[in-house]
């Protein structure tokens, strides 16, 4: 069984026609994508707005009508994954490197569905190492203040340089082990100056799709 492509598409089923979608990016929110893209072949009407280059790339590929913040005042639903989901439906996103953007549309959307393989559910979040986007201009001193939180932050890399985000931004990936108050260290990283923002998503999802441990789907409905 291909886990994510099963809770991939069944996310798809919440989008109704003349929805302004927020598309999330990585592996298992790339087959609601997919499938969304068949939908709007069939007939479905609606407008995507990307949480990422790869995502807005693909979208047009597969011909989902997208469109900008300057288009539209707020976003009726959006489905992104997760790295790492709690039992409290709080997250850890960031490892595919949109954090900063799929914040952002999934705080304007009105419902925030997140499709999760069973390997991603946790009692604690931490052993995925959180991402937090910092800008590059003192990005040694920004990881001294995160190790004074409690962090062991380390430069993304690719290809022998660091990681850049869509905004041009580095990403230092941080373990923290077990973050047993993800509000707080959210709200605290997000003091430090150099920090844009961090992949602690606090509950912000209303929907956690995901399978139990008989493989059947699992629908999570925020308390």
């Amino acid at each position: 069984m291909n886990e994510k492509k099963e809770v991939g598409e069944i996310a798809a089923d919440y989008v109704k026609d003349g929805m302004v979608v927020g598309l999330g990016t990585g592996s298992t929110v790339f087959y609601t994508i997919t499938k969304l893209a068949q939908l709007v072949q069939q007939g479905l009407s609606i407008k995507g707005i990307p949480t990422s280059l790869q995502t807005e790339k693909l979208a047009r590929e597969l011909g989902i009508p997208l469109v900008s913040f300057k288009e539209i005042d707020h976003i009726d639903l959006t489905i992104d994954g997760a790295d790492e989901v709690n039992t409290d439906l709080h997250l850890i996103k960031g490892g595919g490197g949109a954090l900063l953007r799929e914040k952002i549309i999934a705080k304007a959307a009105d419902t925030f569905i997140v499709v999760a393989d069973s390997r991603k559910m946790v009692d604690i979040l931490g052993s995925f190492p959180l991402p937090v986007e910092v800008i590059p201009f003192g990005v040694e001193k920004t990881g001294k203040y995160i190790e004074a939180l409690g962090g062991k932050p380390i430069l993304r890399q690719k290809k022998g340089s660091p990681y850049l985000t869509d905004n041009g931004n580095y990403i230092l990936d941080c373990s923290f082990f077990e973050i047993l108050q993800p509000g707080d260290l959210e709200k605290d990283l997000n003091l430090i100056p150099g920090v844009v923002d961090n992949g602690l998503f606090v509950g912000m999802a209303d929907v956690v799709i995901t399978l139990n441990k008989q493989k059947e789907i699992d629908i999570n409905l925020r308390k």
